[in-house]
């Protein structure tokens, strides 16, 4: 039945750019919801199952960005191998960041506030590193299709790479999930102080799960500064701290289903709002976006995922009878 399930969401997840009658516009802003859910699956990781409220995200995804473009423009380099260095150049800075905020025991809101504040710390750095990147924009080198070098003038181009991270995310974490890391980190989340005192290493695991997610989240940076073809401090962006955060609780802590299907729900209603009524009165989409959120965390103050799983478990069911 998983095998069935997966190739369901994958003939779903390929045929959609031509449900949006390959619209460029609408493929753009599918292409942007995949790209924010991948940041929200991977954020279960540090979040859902480490029990840290990291609001880095933001820094990682501007990160990608910044270093995939810059290695780009500078000096030719292939965005494939951007999106490597930028994944590994996000995870060293999450380990620098990472390592004496875990050692001196920075929990809870102290964490996420110093996590929120590596966003506007790195875009600060940016802006003034002008070698880098600095105050004006740095265009990528067009190419109306180049798939070695990651650029194309066809937004479906990026549609298909980024819901293949997608897909390779989510088998990432569920994958993690079922093993010994997922299972120290779930006791980490649960209590921390036992969990330490029956020997897991609280400070490796959870900066394992931190690099990881940092990685996937320079990813998506990196595709995203290749899709709009320039790169600017200004994408180090603390909305995108919030927003993933905010997503992955609505979907349900520590779940799998719930954030990713919650997030491309949401994600797609924003969207919709904001075309619909954005520019009737500017920020209305944004409010009655945020009522939606609050409705369900009052209704639903676990998040959707334990509804989510309990559909997902009778659904295999109704289809055997």
């Amino acid at each position: 039945m998983k095998t069935y399930s997966a190739l369901g969401a994958a003939i779903a997840l390929a045929a959609v750019p031509f449900l949006v009658g390959l619209n460029e516009y609408y493929l753009f802003l599918v292409t942007l919801i995949l790209l924010y859910t991948t940041i929200v699956v991977a954020w279960q990781l540090i979040g859902g199952y480490g029990g840290q409220l990291d609001l880095g995200a933001g820094a990682y995804h501007g990160l990608g960005a910044v270093v995939t473009g810059f290695l780009m423009v500078n000096y030719g380099v292939s965005g494939w191998v951007g999106l490597l260095v930028s994944g590994a150049a996000a995870a060293g800075v999450a380990f620098l960041i990472g390592y004496p905020s875990f050692r001196l025991g920075l929990k809870e809101v102290w964490y996420a506030l110093s996590s929120l504040a590596l966003v506007l710390i790195l875009q600060k750095i940016f802006l003034l590193w002008t070698d880098v990147a600095g105050p004006l924009e740095r265009y990528i080198p067009y190419a109306e299709f180049d798939p070695v070098f990651m650029r194309a003038g066809t937004k479906i181009f990026y549609y298909y790479i980024t819901a293949a991270l997608l897909a390779s995310t989510f088998l990432i974490v569920s994958r993690i999930r079922r093993s010994k890391t997922g299972l120290y980190l779930i006791s980490i989340r649960e209590n921390e102080e036992a969990a330490e005192m029956l020997g897991v290493d609280v400070r490796r695991y959870k900066l394992q799960a931190l690099m990881i997610y940092s990685f996937i989240a320079a990813v998506t940076g990196g595709i995203y500064a290749s899709m709009v073809g320039f790169y600017h401090p200004t994408l180090f962006d603390s909305w995108i701290s919030i927003q993933t955060a905010t997503l992955a609780i609505v979907g349900g802590l520590g779940h799998l289903l719930g954030p990713p299907i919650v997030s491309i729900i949401l994600l797609t209603v924003q969207e919709y709002l904001r075309i619909t009524l954005g520019a009737v009165i500017i920020g209305l989409h944004q409010v009655i976006f945020g009522i939606i959120l609050v409705v369900i965390i009052m209704f639903k103050p676990d998040g959707l995922g334990p509804l989510i799983d309990s559909l997902a478990r009778r659904f295999p069911a109704s289809v055997r009878r």
